[in-house]
């Protein structure tokens, strides 16, 4: 869902109308764009959705793991290891 100048709301505004805007958030699904002197400082969404937004980051991080430790396997195959003692003086411990 894309924001539109109608959900950018200045913080002032957003203090005095929170509970209209939770409902909005909660009802319509949209999100809330909420400025300070000018500049976006936070976001109001429904929790829902942040739980969503939380749950795809693991997901991103983890298959970012899961690519390296493939990677890894490859290089073991490959014989592309280092000794402990390669290792130390590469990384001086």
């Amino acid at each position: 869902m894309s924001i539109t100048s109608k959900d950018i709301i200045s913080l002032s505004q957003a203090r005095a109308k929170l509970t209209e805007l939770c409902d909005e958030v909660r009802t319509k699904g949209s999100e809330k764009l909420i400025t300070k002197n000018g500049s976006s400082c936070a976001a109001l969404i429904d929790a829902d959705r942040l739980d969503y937004y939380h749950r795809l980051e693991r997901e991103h991080i983890h298959l970012g793991l899961l690519e390296e430790a493939i990677k890894g396997l490859a290089d073991v195959k490959a014989g592309k290891t280092l000794s402990l003692a390669q290792l130390k003086s590469r990384h001086g411990r």
